[in-house]
């Protein structure tokens, strides 16, 4: 599958969580070309803070490899990641970040802080965005202009 292919996964997530009533951001982790987890964000369902796409989707990965290092793993997410999500791709040791839409306001990748760019910083991954950006950012401008 190709990158494309796996960040179309990544939406279908996140139209689930949308037709959940959450932020409608989506994740998937492939390991050897195979998703390995998948998750939308839950963070109202679960009453969680945490409970954001990413976060939920390195559990289960970590839970299915029997490890918390995930360092042959790649990561898809249709929204760039906030520092929370960011520092627990670096945790993680994830191999590679794909992001949709960028998100200057909340963004810690390219945007913000610049999580990997921080000199404390102890894993960065090879980071790819705009993979299925539009796809990602009109999921989101429909779900916030009608919130509005």
């Amino acid at each position: 599958m190709t990158a494309a292919s796996f960040m179309d996964l990544a939406l279908e997530q996140a139209e689930n969580a949308e037709k959940s009533g959450e932020v409608p951001i989506g994740c998937v982790i492939v390991r050897d070309n195979e998703v390995i987890a998948r998750a939308g964000n839950r963070t109202l369902i679960d009453r969680d803070p945490t409970a954001h796409a990413e976060v939920l989707a390195l559990r289960e990965a970590a839970r299915r490899v029997g490890s918390e290092r995930l360092t042959d793993c790649d990561l898809y997410v249709t929204l760039e990641p906030c520092t929370m999500c960011a520092a627990a791709i670096s945790f993680a040791r994830i191999r590679r970040l794909y992001y949709g839409a960028s998100d200057p306001k909340g963004g810690a990748v390219d945007s913000g802080v610049r999580f990997f760019a921080a000199p404390t910083c102890h894993h960065a991954p090879e980071v790819y965005p705009s993979v299925g950006e539009s796809k990602a950012a009109a999921l989101l401008r429909q779900f916030f202009k009608a919130r509005r």
